[in-house]
């Protein structure tokens, strides 16, 4: 047969229809729910039966295995920034416990503590601990069990201090560049974790400062005239100050990372220099901080002795193998968007959504809806971030948006709603540390709940959607572009 008979003879893949991307979808969702919730296993195998699922509709639709495999490739290929951000994240992670910073950060922290105002001082104590260490889990394991006995001495209701606790956590979680979910939400729009973070901090701190007046007005009402049980805190204190040579020249590593940000260093430039800012001042200031202690901590993280449960708990963190699980999971959650895209199941399954979705504003709300369904419909944070990104990332190129305009909706809605839904791994995990049920503390965590709204609301005025050129859809900041070109032409 002749080489223009079997061009004939080859069939063109088949047009995906919606049914096709809902049951690859719906697969996914099983096998999440399944694994999850009956068998607690952790989310890389569900994923992984997702891709086998979005594999096999694109065999039925005609693709040959070599297109599949290439676009699990090319999907791969997209997320290789935050694959090395999150390895290089791992790496600092241990080289500032090891060095002192992370545990000067949580020091200091402590020290805000009073007894007055705890329900405030919760709220910024976890903010400082989970931007130090870049864990919500971490923290309100740790920290969180702390201040859970301390709301008991204060006859603070338990749900009010865990909503405080959480709201800290979520914030350091959202904000920190060495979070994996802020450096997943940018991977999957299409930007930077800088660039990310910086377009966060407006709509962040306004839900940051409404929290906190909140907060204010909830602890003074429930303040106790009695004496609080502050010995869990001195313990944590006392036994950083033994451990480390506590030093405020231990928090210049982060403000070198955050003066980074603002003069818009790329992001792996810019947190290598926070590697390498700790490990030098780590070995001056730490005893035990040698060179060779600084590139085992590293690759392996620190272990932290200290005969302090708690403490031991929080700082026994970083390391590059400690992202392995991460980078595992985005490695199998974009295999799954590559074929997904390639296949144009995405495709079809958005062209649905989006009609709803006809302005910007509109646009930043379906994501945020889409993500607080994913983590109901398939509990587990990253996915809430992987999923919506993957679905929507083009979507926004087409309209003209920057693609911070999608991480901020990523973040803002995929990674503060986890907490609020009891069968979210997120919520089963507080339940467990907190000892609080999440419809319980659920009217209290008002960081979580506010955050989206404000998203949304600020969508409406322009300020947390920006146009391709990054400019926010504002009056203000359009005349500013428009004052911009008209420089350049002159």
């Amino acid at each position: 047969m002749s080489e223009e008979k079997k061009e004939k003879v080859t069939k063109e893949p088949k047009e995906a229809k919606i049914y096709h991307a809902l049951i690859s979808f719906g697969i996914l969702v099983f096998a999440m729910v399944v694994g999850i919730m009956k068998y607690k296993v952790d989310v890389h195998i569900p994923m992984f039966i997702g891709v086998i699922a979005a594999a096999c509709m694109a065999l039925y639709l005609g693709y040959d295995w070599d297109t599949i495999e290439t676009a699990m490739k090319d999907g791969i290929y997209n997320a290789l920034q935050a694959i090395i951000i999150l390895s290089i994240v791992g790496i600092l992670v241990g080289v500032w416990i090891l060095g002192g910073i992370v545990p000067a950060m949580i020091y200091y922290g402590l020290k805000i503590l009073s007894p007055s105002i705890f329900l405030v001082a919760a709220m910024l104590i976890c903010s400082v601990t989970s931007l130090a260490t870049g864990t919500s889990w971490g923290t309100m394991g740790t920290m969180g069990l702390a201040l859970m006995g301390i709301a008991v001495g204060l006859d603070i209701p338990a749900p009010m201090a865990a909503g405080a606790i959480i709201s800290g956590a979520y914030f350091g979680d959202k904000m920190t560049p060495i979070s994996d979910t802020t450096n997943l939400a940018p991977a999957m729009a299409g930007t930077d974790v800088f660039t990310h973070v910086k377009f966060m901090v407006l709509p962040t701190a306004i839900a940051y400062g409404i929290s906190l007046v909140l907060y204010g007005v909830l602890g003074f009402v429930h303040s106790s005239s009695g004496s609080a049980d502050m010995s869990a805190v001195r313990e944590m204190s006392n036994g950083l100050a033994e451990n480390f040579n506590i030093s405020p020249i231990l928090l210049l590593p982060p403000v070198i990372v955050i003066v980074a940000v603002a003069m818009k260093i790329p992001a792996i430039p810019g947190i290598t220099l926070g590697i390498i800012s700790g490990l030098i001042i780590g070995m001056i200031t730490q005893n035990n901080a040698s060179f060779g202690e600084m590139l085992d901590c590293g690759m392996n993280g620190y272990s932290c002795e200290t005969g302090i449960e708690s403490l031991d708990s929080l700082l026994s963190s970083g390391g590059l193998m400690s992202m392995m699980s991460s980078i595992s999971l985005t490695i199998i959650a974009m295999m799954f968007g590559g074929i997904m895209e390639r296949t144009k199941q995405l495709e079809v399954l958005v062209s649905k959504i989006v009609r709803i979705a006809k302005k910007p504003a509109s646009l930043v709300v379906t994501t945020e809806a889409t993500c607080v369904m994913c983590n109901a419909l398939m509990p587990e944070q990253y996915i809430s971030i992987v999923v919506p990104g993957r679905m929507y990332a083009q979507t926004y190129k087409e309209k003209g948006l920057h693609p911070k305009t999608l991480s901020n909706a990523l973040e803002s809605a995929g990674t503060v709603s986890s907490a609020l839904i009891p069968w979210n791994t997120c919520g089963v995990y507080i339940l467990g540390v907190l000892g609080v049920s999440t419809f319980k503390y659920l009217p209290f965590a008002f960081f979580n709940l506010i955050t989206p709204f404000i998203v949304a609301i600020m969508a409406y005025m322009g300020y947390t959607v920006a146009d391709s050129d990054g400019y926010r859809l504002t009056k203000k900041a359009q005349k500013k572009k428009k004052l911009a070109m008209e420089q350049q032409t002159q």
